[in-house]
């Protein structure tokens, strides 16, 4: 189905209104007024984009800014941005590949974190025996902030039982939990606590923080490593407009993300919790087993997103809450799932 503006809470189909609970504006922030008045400054302070490489010996400023407020705000002690969270994740990839054994991964890792020859972490139920081995070697792990079809973050805990023979590099995907999990939506990262060398995270920014482009997060010394590298030095930064907005919307990335733990919370208080659904109040995705509830929900004018996410699988249907959804949708929404279990 075709829309002729951005899906936010209510888009028109043939010219007829629907409530949409899809996409991947978590926060709202696409179409938040406040915020787009500070893209559109940034953009003609900075202008629409900004083709030279980072390494020029011409340096923009508005990249150090949005960088300081994103390691503020994930609590790592560096960071650095790029033009997509998928260059985020093939440009880390690529530079641990210098520096890894034996890559391991959990179910269903992104593409932006997938190389080729890694193992599963898993295997029936426990940990791959090769991590149990007395071989010294050094690995990296490969794992979504939150798993496909899940609405908890992976539990890392069962990384405490590998081998204390291996030199554990974590690397994790936060596409779909920075701007949503952990305090002001600052992710997981801060939180982990593992014994590792080090942790790296990768995210989209356009997703829940609503700007075209990507960070990783890291220490100081394997972020340099990045800026060092010739895929890095080669490629052109983010927008330097978006930047800016970054470190610009500081005050407005906590309160959106309050907005969407206040709808969460209104949802867990009203809906008819049973095995036909998925949903947990910390995290804004309700996945629905029951096939026959999105043509039920499309009836009521609900649209929700519904597609294939790889070639050969099911499809993905999920309903998507964000800040911008209001009492009345979430009734509307909650009254139909109560109503068809």
């Amino acid at each position: 189905m075709n829309v002729n503006q951005f899906p936010d809470r209510i888009i028109e189909i043939d010219q007829e209104k629907y409530l949409y609970f899809g996409g991947t504006a978590y926060l709202g922030l696409s179409t938040n007024k406040v915020f787009q008045e500070l893209v559109v400054k940034n953009i003609l302070i900075w202008g629409t984009t900004y083709g030279s490489s980072r390494n020029a010996n011409v340096k923009v400023t508005a990249y150090e800014n949005g960088e300081t407020f994103l390691a503020n705000y994930i609590k790592a002690e560096a960071v650095v941005t790029v033009s997509s969270g998928m260059l985020a994740g093939k440009l880390v990839i690529n530079e641990l590949k210098k520096q890894t054994d034996t890559f391991f991964h959990f179910d269903d890792v992104h593409t932006a974190i997938q190389t080729t020859n890694s193992l599963p972490v898993i295997i029936a139920g426990k940990l791959n025996s090769r991590l149990l081995d007395e071989k010294e070697e050094k690995i990296t792990i490969l794992t979504d902030g939150v798993p496909s079809f899940e609405t908890n973050p992976i539990d890392l805990k069962v990384l405490r039982g590998i081998s204390k023979n291996k030199e554990i590099t974590l690397l994790i995907d936060e596409s779909h939990s920075l701007g949503i999990l952990g305090k002001n939506g600052c992710g997981i990262y801060a939180d982990i606590n593992l014994p590792i060398k080090r942790k790296i995270m990768v995210s989209s920014l356009g997703k829940a923080l609503g700007l075209t482009g990507g960070v990783i997060a890291s220490d100081a010394s394997f972020i340099e490593e990045i800026k060092k590298s010739e895929i890095f030095g080669s490629a052109a930064g983010m927008n330097p407009a978006f930047a800016q907005t970054l470190a610009d919307a500081a005050e407005l990335y906590p309160n959106q993300h309050q907005k969407l733990v206040e709808n969460l919370n209104y949802i867990d208080q009203k809906l008819i919790k049973d095995d036909s659904i998925k949903f947990d109040k910390s995290y804004p995705l309700i996945y629905l087993k029951d096939k026959n509830v999105i043509e039920i929900l499309k009836e009521n004018k609900i649209i929700i997103a519904s597609f294939k996410y790889k070639q050969n699988a099911d499809n993905l249907n999920r309903i998507v809450v964000t800040a911008n959804h209001i009492q009345e949708d979430l009734d509307k929404l909650i009254n139909i799932l109560n109503q068809n279990r």
